[in-house]
């Protein structure tokens, strides 16, 4: 019989903590946003470089989902690890970022958008339930999706990502 696993959530972190950087794709889905005004991908990317890390791609799509897919696609064949999608969590119409990814991940991480909408509830309340923020692996890539306000994506980068970057990147990879 073998020995359990011993290793805690925090020897883990230390073992990932020594992988050195992480590749980050950022996806910002939008009908009205353009390069210039995505508050969104301007945040990521420097939060991403502030932490040593590198940006290897960047798209602003519209909320259709075949344009939705065919990004996935294109960024799971590339080199970036993780993949920071906001935009089109919501229940209108228009909102189908979710319905393509939640399709396509190969394994959910539930918590995450569970602890994405408790923390935005302290911020917009019951609207918190409105929200589809979904987090996944898919084809050996960290995928996680918020909503576009910029407040949601702080929201998600400090309290979820940034504290757990190198943790699910190399969990995924081992």
């Amino acid at each position: 019989m073998s020995a359990p696993n011993l290793h805690s959530s925090k020897d883990h972190k230390k073992i990932a903590s020594r992988q050195g950087n992480v590749k980050f794709a950022i996806v910002t889905v939008s009908d009205s946003r353009t390069a210039e005004n995505d508050t969104n991908g301007h945040y990521l990317r420097e939060q991403i470089s502030a932490l040593g890390h590198e940006n290897v791609a960047y798209h602003l799509i519209k909320d259709e989902p075949d344009q939705v897919a065919d990004v996935l696609e294109e960024l799971t064949a590339g080199e970036a690890q993780f993949l920071l999608f906001n935009g089109g969590t919501g229940i209108s119409p228009r909102d189908t970022t979710y319905d393509v990814l939640s399709k396509a991940l190969e394994k959910t991480l539930p918590g995450f958008g569970e602890l994405f909408r408790m923390l935005s509830y302290e911020q917009v309340a019951a609207a918190a339930m409105l929200s589809r923020a979904v987090a996944g692996v898919y084809k050996g890539k960290v995928v996680v999706s918020t909503p576009g306000s910029p407040a949601a994506v702080r929201l998600a980068w400090e309290k979820l990502i940034m504290p757990e970057i190198q943790h699910l990147a190399w969990e995924v990879a081992r």
